[in-house]
């Protein structure tokens, strides 16, 4: 009888970045002028569609824990646990840290009720930008208004960098999270290390 050989399946795992860690690391910047950039990989992420006042709404906002955005570029939840960032008037995005499974309850809260709740996890890579000059790194390409006054912290808007189109998250008065398609998560990396270098040098009076 041959012998069977289980295999855990989550070692065998590679994210979009995998590849670049060092690479990113060594694209760090320090000092007053400092700004890093990471892959926070592997996140849960679920797209969610209701109508707001349905009944699919309610069912799915009591489902998340954490409630359903109201308004344009709202954010609720936390950026360690969970989230729900507004896309649309009746589309969301649920962020969830790895090993969290919310998809089976978010499926039987909404039941038989006109709605959506798909997968979403292996679409987008997440990518966060940190330290004093990362707004500047992002205002280099990114044609939204990211002044605080704008871009409060706890936001997300939909927008684009360079020619990628990317869900930008405001989690800190210094940090971002930039939420590529995975196809583009290398083009992304490699575009905002090219946009950090500049910091890597002395500022000329």
């Amino acid at each position: 009888m041959a012998e069977q050989v289980l295999t855990d399946i989550s070692a065998l795992r590679t994210s979009p970045l995998g590849h670049l860690s060092e690479t990113l690391k060594q694209g760090a910047v320090a000092g007053e002028r400092g700004v890093s950039l990471r892959e926070i990989a592997f996140t849960t992420q679920i797209g969610l569609r209701a109508e707001p006042g349905s009944a699919a709404h309610a069912a799915l906002s009591a489902a998340t824990g954490v409630q359903l955005p109201s308004a344009a570029g709202q954010v609720v939840g936390t950026e360690d646990g969970t989230a729900v960032l507004w896309l649309g008037p009746d589309e969301f995005l649920l962020v969830a840290p790895d090993g969290s499974e919310p998809f089976s309850s978010l499926v039987a809260a909404l039941g038989d009720e006109a709605g959506q709740v798909v997968d979403l996890s292996a679409n987008r890579t997440v990518i966060e930008l940190s330290g004093p000059s990362a707004r500047a790194v992002l205002e280099k390409s990114c044609p939204a208004d990211l002044h605080p006054r704008s871009f409060e912290i706890g936001s997300a808007i939909t927008t684009v960098l360079g020619p990628v189109p990317v869900l930008l998250w405001k989690t800190d008065e210094q940090t971002f999270r930039v939420l590529p398609r995975a196809s583009f998560a290398d083009y992304t990396a490699r575009w905002l290390l090219d946009g950090m270098a500049e910091f890597a040098s002395e500022p000329i009076d």
